[in-house]
């Protein structure tokens, strides 16, 4: 395989929620299979720089995998074509010399661009934060222990406690729906007897809070959980539904 490739980049540039914006090429020249895929935007921008042009602007953080921040919709897919992987742990070397890369923003009524390929995700915040906390006091690591939990259900609860919201499966899906997101927040709190004492009003109230957003609802088109960087399941929807049922009728 080459060391080295040469791309074209088309990249969605927009200055705010009110500009039009526009998609603008970019030559990527002699670009390192080794490198990561914000690395080769950030030997683009080096260059832009030094041309006096503005640079592009796109999230990052922790360059990890494990923070969220991250994403852009690369070719029409949501973290790009390797499955199970987010933005910041695409690599070079999964592209080919010659290709063209097709760069755009999270679209969603919810998530406003704020410039090129930064959107507002802070719905994502407003959702959570309409579930509340958890009352009751789990004290120190040997207290938690004292309630036991099954490990089938523990490891259920920590696979829904992987999302790291960074909004893909609302990228991914023809409605913009966030209910894998939602699924998995509230699915995390009702595996686990801790997340009890506020489980009907957490999951009436997210939901709510879901719809006031703008986010579309759930058709199963299945795409947000093929997109998922952390592979999270839609049988985390499935729960989600039956603890809104629960919650209005016990």
């Amino acid at each position: 395989m080459a060391k080295h490739i040469n791309l074209t980049l088309k990249v969605w540039r927009q200055n705010g929620d009110k500009d039009r914006g526009k998609i603008e090429t970019y030559e990527a020249k002699q670009i390192s299979t080794d490198i990561s895929f914000l690395e080769m935007l950030d030997m683009i921008n080096e260059k832009l720089i030094l041309e006096s042009k503005e640079p592009i602007a796109f999230d990052n953080d922790c360059r990890e995998g494990i923070c969220g921040m991250c994403g852009a919709v690369v070719n029409g897919r949501a973290h790009g074509h390797q499955k199970g992987t987010t933005l910041c742990q695409l690599h070079m070397r999964h592209f080919s010399d010659g290709d063209v890369i097709v760069i755009e923003p999270w679209r969603s009524r919810a998530f406003k661009v704020i410039k090129d390929l930064v959107v507002d995700r802070s719905a994502l915040d407003q959702i959570i934060q309409a579930g509340g906390y958890i009352s009751v006091n789990t004290g120190s690591a040997p207290d938690a222990n004292n309630i036991p939990v099954p490990m089938d259900t523990a490891e259920e609860a920590f696979d829904a406690a992987a999302c790291v919201g960074c909004g893909a499966c609302v990228a991914s899906c023809p409605n913009a729906s966030a209910m894998l997101f939602l699924g998995a927040k509230v699915s995390h709190f009702a595996l686990l007897p801790q997340g009890q004492p506020e489980a009907k009003k957490r999951v009436k109230e997210m939901l709510a809070k879901m719809a006031e957003l703008g986010f579309g609802n759930c058709t199963n088109e299945k795409e947000c959980e093929a997109e998922c960087p952390k592979e999270i399941s839609i049988s985390h929807i499935a729960r989600l539904n039956r603890e809104f049922i629960k919650s209005a009728i016990f």
